[in-house]
């Protein structure tokens, strides 16, 4: 079966640690996958190393710079309107630090041939978690209990950043009025996704946290999620 014209959306900063080396890795998957990486002002460079893979990726590799740090929601947004524009059937979410392993990329896409919204999913198959401390951990859980308690979604991962969507779902979704920036934006992505009727699957996978880098994880983001979800259940956008 041959791969649809797929796009894998990354946002990075302060990635040069990483990028290369996922780069390297996405390069070795069928030549209808391309990426574009999604770069707030990077101040270490990883922009330019990004320019660097471009003229030897023969197309597949694409930059999209952007002046600062304006969310990972807006990031993805960026990247969702690019790939409609340029006829992408599917369109990946996947961070750069190697928490989501490449090595899933294929399943997933062939989980898309019967799903809309195809979800690389850390709790789908018990907990499969690894170097996170025990208090993220919990957070993490609870907080998807959580999410699915007041949105009624019908997935055991609301807050996972490994994705698939068909083109179809997101035509089907005015970005104009997502509400949420940070991880937050993934409970909200499901959850429009879910209410427009369209098929969601989750595949295991297993997290690593990040190798290297910094974690972009703060409380405010877990504020933001917290409120999202209530906001959500009321149909309050």
């Amino acid at each position: 079966m041959s791969t649809p014209k797929t796009l894998i959306a990354v946002p990075t900063y302060n990635e040069k640690e990483n990028i290369p080396s996922l780069l390297e890795r996405l390069m070795e998957l069928p030549s209808e996958v391309h990426v574009l990486v999604i770069d707030d002002g990077s101040p270490d460079g990883t922009g330019d190393l990004v320019e660097a893979w471009i003229a030897r990726s023969e197309g597949r590799v694409h930059l999209m710079r952007r002046a600062g740090k304006m969310g990972l929601g807006s990031a993805y947004i960026a990247a969702f309107r690019w790939a409609l524009e340029r006829d992408y059937e599917l369109v990946f979410e996947m961070d750069a630090d190697f928490s989501h392993d490449p090595k899933y990329v294929p399943d997933m896409l062939a989980a898309a041939v019967d799903a809309d919204l195809v979800i690389g999913s850390r709790y789908v198959a018990g907990v499969n978690v690894v170097n996170w401390p025990m208090q993220r951990l919990l957070l993490s859980w609870f907080g998807n209990l959580y999410a699915r308690f007041v949105t009624g979604l019908p997935i055991h991962d609301c807050t996972g950043g490994f994705k698939c969507f068909r083109r179809k779902a997101l035509e089907a979704i005015d970005f104009s009025k997502i509400a949420s920036g940070g991880y937050s934006f993934q409970v909200e992505m499901n959850y429009k996704v879910w209410k427009k009727g369209f098929r969601l699957k989750e595949i295991p996978i297993v997290f690593v946290d990040r190798r290297l880098g910094a974690s972009k994880m703060s409380g405010s983001i877990i504020g933001e999620a917290l409120f999202l979800v209530i906001r959500l259940r009321l149909g309050v956008n």
